[in-house]
């Protein structure tokens, strides 16, 4: 295992594989501004991301999770399930739901062990706000009862809760994942990127979020199953199910960080919110040997001290360079 300043070990990888993207979110890829896409040469084959995925075992790697964009954007992602499964003990993907219909079942024979959905609103015309773009609800909805009959289980549910816009919902979100028996997250708005105009009055926190579950339902906390794990989790005492909600702003944590976040035009970064990355498309688009690859990337991991949700209320207002969210996952 590599550690890096903070004594924290490498051992998850984020892929996004595509920076496309069927909806335009407001707080990832907003619909009012102009977006540069890769073009197809600029993106890692899935070969490079396997042969990637090959060398980072080695260094500790045994978690990897497939993003966007949308990843379900990228032709043939089957093509790569299929060569990372026998790779890692656990390889994941999250996605908007969309596409689920027709490839949850292919994504699943493919050799894919675990999927989360986005669910931001059960209100049909919200969620075409949120969006930026004429979806269906129904469509989300037929996408995630595709993955529960593809064989996922349990099938996750990120809910990501801002003031103003679906902070009303929390209860009827609760609900409609109990009925179905998903494992629902919800999520503090983050400030990802540099294109959603965030701020903190937007941001319901998660002793917010609980107050409003509890006057509803008796909730268990539960412990924490990893010292990476990034969700508060609870269980409904009546059904056992459970609930989570992932403090990333009010209680950050970035000491039990153990990924990497590869882009999607082949650069590592070591935090959501770094301006600075390794351009390994290069390194292996020059031929360099693995083992070389490894030593400059175990060096980049050593180096790091990345922190910045800790560090955010010092540094809110500092801006700078970073990479946007639809290029690296969230």
């Amino acid at each position: 295992m590599v550690r890096d300043r903070l004594g924290r070990e490498l051992r998850e990888l984020r892929v996004s594989v595509t920076d496309r993207c069927n909806f335009r979110c407001f707080f990832c890829m907003p619909p009012d501004r102009e977006i540069p896409f890769l073009s197809r040469e600029d993106l890692l084959s899935y070969e490079e991301i396997r042969d990637l995925v090959k060398i980072l075992r080695n260094a500790g790697v045994r978690k990897v999770r497939i993003t966007g964009g949308e990843p379900l954007m990228r032709l043939h992602l089957e093509n790569l399930i299929a060569q990372l499964s026998p790779l890692v003990e656990d390889l994941a993907l999250t996605t908007n739901g969309y596409l689920l219909p027709e490839k949850a079942e292919h994504l699943r024979r493919a050799g894919l062990g675990r999927i989360t959905i986005s669910l931001t609103t059960l209100k049909a015309e919200r969620l075409r706000a949120i969006a930026g773009r004429d979806v269906s609800l129904g469509t989300v909805i037929a996408g995630i009862e595709a993955a529960h009959e593809a064989g996922f289980s349990p099938v996750k549910i990120n809910t990501v809760v801002v003031r103003g816009v679906n902070d009303d919902e929390i209860l009827n979100i609760a609900e409609f994942c109990r009925e179905r028996n998903l494992v629902l997250r919800f999520i503090e708005y983050m400030d990802a990127g540099t294109l959603n105009n965030w701020s903190m009055e937007k941001v319901v926190s998660a002793e917010e979020i609980l107050s409003t579950l509890r006057r509803r339902y008796d909730l268990e906390e539960l412990g924490r199953t990893s010292g990476s794990e990034t969700a508060l989790r609870f269980r409904y005492r009546d059904t056992g199910q459970e609930v989570g909600v992932i403090a990333s702003v009010t209680k950050p944590f970035c000491r039990g960080c153990s990924r990497l976040r590869l882009s999607a035009d082949g650069k590592l970064f070591p935090c959501l919110f770094s301006d600075r990355g390794i351009d390994v498309r290069s390194l292996l688009r020059g031929n360099m040997d693995g083992k070389d690859i490894l030593r400059i990337i175990e060096g980049f991991w050593k180096q790091r001290e990345d922190r910045y949700s800790e560090l955010r209320r010092d540094l809110m207002g500092v801006r700078g360079s970073r990479v946007e969210m639809f290029r690296v996952g969230g």
